[in-house]
């Protein structure tokens, strides 16, 4: 489901209450506008046809009893959200995964205050349904979805690994093999009503064709070629062409038939790729001997089908080889409502959690069952890191979480050191300790800032030093992570007397332990007050400008060098 901010969602109220509540929503979505009509009844029809989605804020039986005749299939039908008259519930009503009312429900709760309401089975049970995985599914979902609920065994099986989300411990290869079935093939399977089946998108065509190919030429000559190697149209995951036929009618009204975007590439690139059945006619041509093929292949992968041909199209089938998932989240500083919505999905979805164990505890609520959880303690960051590769370059999907943001001193750096091309990598951003802090005293970041590490365990001390002399002689807020541990008690100590050199003694400077977490405090003082002593490694040090100033109890940095008169 696409947000409301970008999703069309129309809103229907009866009363004064009802059109305030749906006033708050109208102000947070661009895209949702009240619809108005001779009655509700009229305006819900008119939302039903007209919007992708549809909160009403009316009684839920007057909802039913108007819609019951325009129902017609969910994974088309608008997502319908009914809110009550004092916006105490947001009831997810019709379209839960297809029309994404379960997620619809959740975001109008937040901004109403009120409480979703989900029915959705697996949804209830924090299990994926099969219908919200991103990917086709097919054959006997409902029964295959009631087995996994029920605990009962389902056999996995898989013609490579995908990056799935975590699936429950009762669904395994190891199932017996007269159990429910759960298949992620691109290949056609008979149904037997004990299967269903998922579709990887795991298939390329490239398309060739003369000037001026009939659309229909082209779609009906890709059906017959997939039918006749038993491939499904469903794991179609683009069409592929030369970029001389980019705007080729024909090809790209194929793609938009299939639901499928074009991809297109040099003939340059094209004439590289080693192709089975290279002509030389098409190089004279075009300048590749192949399109259809090469292009099929330039993605790398398997040719299934070679190129097949018609009076004016060509159509070859690749296999692309599934890529692992690696999303490097964070946290945020620790409080549950500064970790964002994004790193809670990518958390949803990881069928693998890295991370140290401290971290990983904060988020085990929300992990789906089954999910492999690989923890191990401080000082571990490359391990970690490397281990979270290795699992995405097999195939999984992958979350390595650390706090703050995962790329501020933390995960990400070491983990893309050993990503390669082989995986897919998602950066999840996360509000770091120094925002966590600088929110609590104030606006000491309102000019510019530097952060800075006073950790020698990756850096030597003489470059850490020649840092903190730069910032000071170039007056910016410092904010100093890893200031003092037991085993480094005098850095702090060192950095607070450089920047004594350049600045005046009454410099504010903040201390901020435990920013957002238990056990949070806040300190104020002056670079001539501050006691190194005060401070620990769950602390963020905040040295302040030549222009900081102390404004009613907060450090406050001015955007500008004048300061107020």
């Amino acid at each position: 489901m696409t947000s409301p901010a970008t999703r069309h969602v129309g809103l229907v109220a009866a009363t004064a209450a009802g059109r305030r509540h749906a006033r708050v929503l109208a102000d947070a979505w661009p895209h949702a506008r009240l619809v108005d009509a001779d009655s509700a009844a009229d305006a819900l029809r008119a939302a039903w046809a007209e919007c992708d989605a549809v909160v009403a804020f009316l009684a839920t039986g007057a909802v039913v009893r108007v819609l019951a005749p325009l129902l017609g299939d969910k994974r088309t039908d608008p997502g319908v959200v009914v809110v009550d008259e004092a916006a105490r519930h947001a009831v997810a009503l019709l379209g839960g995964h297809g029309g994404g009312a379960n997620t619809l429900a959740a975001e109008v709760a937040a901004l109403l205050d009120a409480q979703p309401v989900v029915t959705t089975a697996t949804d209830a049970v924090g299990l994926p349904g099969l219908d919200t995985l991103g990917w086709p599914v097919e054959g006997a979902v409902a029964a295959v979805s009631r087995a996994i609920l029920d605990g009962a065994p389902v056999r996995l099986v898989a013609d490579a690994t995908w990056p799935l989300p975590a699936l429950p411990p009762n669904v395994h290869p190891d199932a017996p093999a007269d159990a429910h079935r759960l298949l992620v093939t691109d290949r056609v399977v008979p149904p037997d009503g004990r299967t269903a089946v998922l579709r990887p998108p795991s298939l390329v065509a490239g398309i060739g064709s003369s000037r001026g190919v009939p659309t229909a030429e082209v779609t009906d000559l890709l059906r017959r070629v997939l039918a006749a190697a038993g491939l499904s149209p469903a794991s179609l995951r683009c069409l592929a062409t030369v970029d001389l036929k980019a705007d080729e009618a024909g090809i790209v009204a194929t793609a938009d038939a299939f639901g499928v975007p074009l991809v297109t590439r040099p003939a340059a690139q094209l004439a590289a790729v080693d192709v089975p059945h290279p002509s030389e006619v098409v190089r004279a041509a075009v300048g590749t001997p192949s399109v259809a093929e090469a292009a099929a292949l330039a993605g790398g992968g398997t040719l299934l089908v070679p190129k097949t041909a018609s009076a004016m199209a060509t159509v070859a089938v690749a296999r692309q080889v599934p890529r692992g998932r690696l999303a490097v989240v964070g946290l945020g500083p620790g409080a549950v409502d500064l970790r964002t919505p994004r790193a809670v999905a990518e958390l949803r979805g990881a069928a693998v959690v890295v991370g140290l164990d401290q971290y990983v505890d904060q988020v085990r609520d929300l992990l789906r069952p089954g999910t492999r959880v690989l923890v191990s303690g401080l000082g571990a960051e490359e391990e970690r890191a490397r281990a979270a590769v290795v699992e995405a370059t097999a195939g999984h999907a992958v979350a390595l979480v650390g706090s703050g943001d995962a790329g501020v001193y933390a995960m990400a750096s070491p983990a893309l050191e050993h990503a390669d091309e082989r995986i897919d990598v998602v950066g999840v951003p996360g509000v770091t300790a120094g925002l966590a802090a600088s929110a609590l005293l104030g606006a000491p970041l309102g000019h510019d800032h530097v952060y800075l590490s006073l950790s020698d365990l990756h850096t030597p001390w003489e470059v850490i030093a020649r840092r903190i002399t730069a910032a000071a002689e170039g007056d910016l807020v410092a904010l100093l992570y890893n200031p003092r541990s037991r085993a480094r008690d005098w850095q702090l100590g060192a950095a607070l007397k450089t920047f004594a050199a350049y600045r005046a003694p009454d410099t504010p400077v903040g201390v901020v332990r435990n920013a957002s977490r238990d056990g949070e405090r806040v300190h104020l003082a002056t670079l001539a007050t501050v006691d190194p002593a005060t401070v620990d490694m769950y602390s963020v040090v905040v040295v302040g400008s030549s222009q900081t100033r102390m404004v009613g109890g907060r450090m406050v940095t001015p955007r500008g060098y004048r300061w107020r008169s």
